[in-house]
């Protein structure tokens, strides 16, 4: 094994330039997904049909087909429609899918959203009857008992299982490799790989980026969890 071409300042420039895409892919995804997530999650638990079906039939999709799939459809199916590429240069939001990053961001951000939505839904039906009664015996509409106390709550509970979506999500942030243009932590193991045949360093260099990411991500979550569920926790004698 030739370890030393992974260590030279090129190959290395590389997979910093890979590990700061998947970084920038997986952050902001989450952040637009977690948006997008909220106004599907009130409209699933919602009593509107007119919101509630659609965003059933949102999830429903993006949780029952692959992401590989979700980002071919929109890089490959919506940005190359002769309709969608006439408006390339002069009408928005379509001057944006001519970017790659954009392409492969929008995808991912679907798809988070579409899991975080159903565990957010998920914990708000889980809250407290007394909670939500105590409050409206305090005065509180619709909107702010939501606000003040069913999505606290919800949240609250709902971070173990949205650490695990934050894990999935840096690793699916992987599949932006299969974008043309779009260098990723695993797009620079497959041209290290492509220029010098080095199929094991190459992949596992990008491996052990990976596996220090989600513990980084893991420890953050277990400290969240920690301030924000502390009260959960059994009570020593």
């Amino acid at each position: 094994m030739n370890w030393l071409v992974i260590f030279e300042p090129d190959t290395l420039a590389l997979y910093g330039e890979g590990l700061l895409v998947t970084l920038q892919l997986t952050l902001y995804s989450l952040g637009l997904g977690a948006v997008l997530a909220l106004a599907c999650a009130l409209a699933l638990v919602g009593s509107n049909a007119w919101l509630r079906w659609p965003a059933q039939a949102f999830t429903y999709f993006m949780r029952g087909t692959p992401l590989l799939i979700q980002v071919y459809l929109i890089y490959y199916g919506v940005a190359q429609l002769e309709w969608v590429q006439a408006r390339w240069d002069d009408v928005w939001p379509w001057t944006n899918f001519k970017e790659p990053f954009f392409c492969a961001l929008l995808s991912f951000s679907l798809n988070t959203a579409a899991y975080t939505a159903e565990t957010l839904a998920g914990s708000i039906r889980e809250t407290s009857k007394g909670e939500v009664e105590a409050a409206r015996a305090m005065g509180m509409g619709p909107w702010m008992l939501m606000r003040r106390i069913v999505l606290p709550s919800a949240i609250r509970r709902m971070l173990p299982a949205y650490g695990n979506e934050v894990v999935m999500m840096l690793h699916s942030s992987s599949l932006a490799s299969t974008v043309p243009a779009l260098t990723d932590l695993t797009g620079a193991a497959s041209r290290v790989y492509a220029d010098f045949y080095l199929p094991f360093e190459a992949y596992l260099f990008a491996a052990a980026i990976y596996l220090c990411i989600t513990l980084c991500l893991i420890g953050a979550t277990r400290l969240v969890e920690r301030r924000f569920l502390g009260y959960l926790a059994p009570r020593k004698a």
